[in-house]
């Protein structure tokens, strides 16, 4: 969907676009290079990392995004060395403590798309508690897809839908759409992928599927408020057919 809006007031920080997306979701990609560039332990660069995320966040709230939706940690990701996974971990447990507070007062509604079970019980708790507190808040939806997997949800909506015992001839896109786990949620309008790789990566592979993509060689440390605006400018030069033509033609 593409909302059209007024041009903002002299007060207002949000991009001078027409079109601007309800839904925006970022593949967070670069944390170990950019830690590598400065001779750093790639835990330097998931803290730095983490660091922005709380920064982009307040930009897209302040931009009164819908959706915003964060990939934090696939279900390959457990792949990594072991201390890399135990260290974000550690981080991820240490900014929901520190961030909670804020991200509630802001209004933002934090929901967690992925699994939990392998996920240590102290960190699913945090987790829980986050989505527990602000599950009344609506100023922003905030996704954050901490081991998740694009095919892993698709499998699982169908395992609902077996469980469930509906008809085979009741199985259409809208059901497998609400068996997700972004059930009753928009498409991403916008996927924006930093680090300069050009590939999808087992995210959001249900929903994607007309969603504008943008790549961007910042990393993700790196990746501030004047490259959003470059991404979101990008956007609203697209045309969205989504499989049809343009009127007239």
């Amino acid at each position: 969907m593409i909302f059209l809006r007024k041009k903002p007031s002299a007060k207002s920080t949000t991009p001078d676009l027409e079109a601007f997306p309800n839904h925006v979701a970022i593949i967070m990609d670069g944390n170990g290079r950019w830690a590598k560039k400065r001779h750093l332990p790639r835990l330097a660069g998931h803290r730095a990392g983490t660091e922005n995320i709380r920064r982009i966040i307040e930009l897209f709230v302040d931009y009164k995004t819908g959706y915003l939706t964060l990939y934090a940690f696939s279900t390959e990701n457990w792949k990594r060395p072991s201390v890399e996974v135990k260290g974000l971990m550690r981080i991820l447990n240490d900014v929901i403590g520190k961030e909670l507070k804020k991200l509630h007062e802001s209004g933002v509604k934090i929901v967690h798309l992925g699994k939990l079970e392998d996920i240590t019980s102290g960190l699913r708790s945090k987790i829980e508690e986050a989505v527990e507190l602000t599950k009344n808040n609506s100023k922003m939806i905030l996704n954050i897809a901490f081991n998740y997997g694009g095919r892993a949800e698709i499998i699982d909506a169908v395992k609902r839908i077996v469980g469930d015992g509906i008809a085979v001839d009741k199985i259409d896109e809208a059901l497998l759409s609400r068996c997700m786990y972004t059930a009753d949620m928009p498409d991403p309008d916008l996927i924006i992928r930093t680090g300069g790789e050009m590939r999808i990566s087992n995210f959001l592979v249900w929903q994607s599927v007309y969603s504008e993509y943008y790549a961007t060689p910042a990393l993700w440390p790196d990746f501030g408020k004047e490259e959003v605006e470059k991404a979101l400018k990008d956007y609203s030069k697209r045309k969205r057919r989504f499989g049809g033509l343009d009127k007239g033609k």
